[in-house]
């Protein structure tokens, strides 16, 4: 009756197989989900605090929302974090005592003979030496790998940031691209009127044939970049090729105290994701080093057992089964964990100066663009102001039109010039906020 009511208790507390068939088809939603950070360990904390509405379209922070929340490495670097966890619950466990019996049948029969039986129950010490280091190693190889999560969701953060960023600036370029095309097209129209009127020469023409096409070139290459960058953003944000994605907005991460950034930086490095999870795979492998010291002590077994002889004689006892640690003393496990862990101390000593040099680098970057925008902004100006001089005088008839042309290509350009150095800026702010996990902003704005 004990032994059916052992037996039950043990059966009831094991687990059941539950069929899980692969799909056999794509599977993306249907239309842009609305995406909420609940639940999520991880992101950037100013993407919480942030309302999220995709109906009239995603701006600079929903883009890095829905990212995070919906992009399918993600779910699968979760589903990861799930298995550690379980590995971490696994190891903190202690391991079951093992239990023996076994019964003889003497070929004779006679008086005071009968079947002799050894019932035994044992178990390994040195599971109980090493349960500790083994639970804490475990518990912070889990930790480790929330850490690398939480980094790689910054990374998918970062990834969509600077997608809107280039998306942004191609469909600005593309505009001016346009007009530059209206004014190059209308150029090249005066000057092959003028050839046909025989005014010109065809050398006087090629060159504006050229720039026209010149231009259309670069439109069409401006469509393929951008085409592979909204490609690359639906991939990121797990939803179909044809699935409508409308960006609104523009990219606005602040100017950052250069000063502030720096004089920071080793405090937020430290709090950084993936130093921190580094830190963790260093407590870990401390741990299996201690593990590995505490292997090269005998490995003790004890045992108590009852028995019977085929005398009818019953005996009780106890066993102890000692390692002796004379040849081998685990002493080649100990060197391999001893040099991982000089391995991983140094990885983390690399990281942090990386970040440094890293943080460093952008900070000069930043500086060496928003000075170059200063210079295209006020030859902006400076242009804007040839323009309105040139189109008077074309209006009063003192100029061609080609003059006027050639005045607003070049103002045209420098546009483009402006555009280009603001995605520099915008996408260095995007990377030193990767960097850091958050900057004080400057006290006036750049850019």
């Amino acid at each position: 009756m004990l032994a059916a009511l052992a037996l039950s208790v043990a059966l009831g507390g094991c687990a059941t197989y539950r069929g899980a068939p692969l799909p056999d088809a794509p599977s993306f939603p249907a239309t842009v989900p609305q995406a909420r950070l609940d639940g999520i360990d991880g992101a950037l904390p100013m993407l919480a605090a942030r309302p999220f509405d995709a109906t009239d379209g995603l701006d600079f922070d929903e883009v890095a929302t829905l990212a995070v929340v919906n992009n399918p490495d993600l779910r699968i670097a979760r589903s990861a974090a799930s298995v550690s966890a379980a590995q971490a619950f696994a190891a903190r466990l202690l391991p079951d005592p093992q239990v023996s019996l076994t019964r003889d049948f003497p070929d004779v029969t006679g008086a005071g003979i009968t079947s002799a039986f050894v019932a035994g129950a044992s178990y390994a010490i040195n599971a109980l030496i090493t349960h500790a280091a083994t639970a804490e190693a475990a518990s912070a190889d889990a930790r480790q790998v929330r850490g690398n999560l939480l980094w790689q969701e910054w990374q998918v953060i970062a990834q969509a940031r600077l997608l809107f960023v280039r998306l942004d600036a191609a469909h600005q370029r593309h505009d001016l691209l346009e007009r530059t095309r209206a004014l190059m097209a209308d150029r090249y129209r005066r000057t092959a009127e003028a050839l046909a009127a025989g005014l010109l020469t065809a050398d006087a023409v090629t060159p504006h044939l050229a720039a026209l096409q010149d231009v259309e070139r670069q439109l069409h290459d401006l469509e393929r970049q951008t085409n592979q960058a909204d490609s690359d953003l639906h991939a990121l944000l797990g939803l179909s090729p044809d699935t409508a994605l409308r960006l609104q907005g523009r990219a606005s991460l602040p100017a950052f105290d250069t000063e502030s950034v720096r004089a920071h930086a080793d405090g937020r490095l430290a709090a950084r994701p993936d130093i921190a999870a580094l830190r963790e795979g260093y407590a870990a492998q401390d741990a299996r080093l201690r593990v590995a010291l505490l292997g090269q002590f005998p490995a003790l077994t004890l045992g108590v057992q009852r028995s019977r002889d085929t005398s009818n004689t019953f005996t009780r006892g106890f066993g102890i089964t000692l390692g002796l640690p004379i040849l081998n003393g685990n002493r080649g496990e100990i060197a391999v964990q001893n040099a991982t862990r000089d391995k991983l101390r140094a990885e983390y000593q690399q990281r942090l100066n990386a970040g440094v040099t890293d943080i460093a680098r952008i900070t000069a970057e930043q500086a060496i663009s928003l000075r170059q925008l200063a210079d295209v902004e006020a030859a902006i100006v400076q242009l804007e102001g040839g323009v309105r001089r040139v189109r008077s005088a074309w209006q009063a008839g003192n100029a061609d039109a080609l003059a006027l042309a050639s005045a607003e290509t070049a103002l045209l350009a420098k546009q483009g010039e402006r555009i280009d150095a603001m995605q520099a800026i915008q996408e260095q702010r995007v990377g030193l906020l990767t960097l850091t996990g958050g900057y004080e902003p400057a006290s006036k704005e750049h850019a």
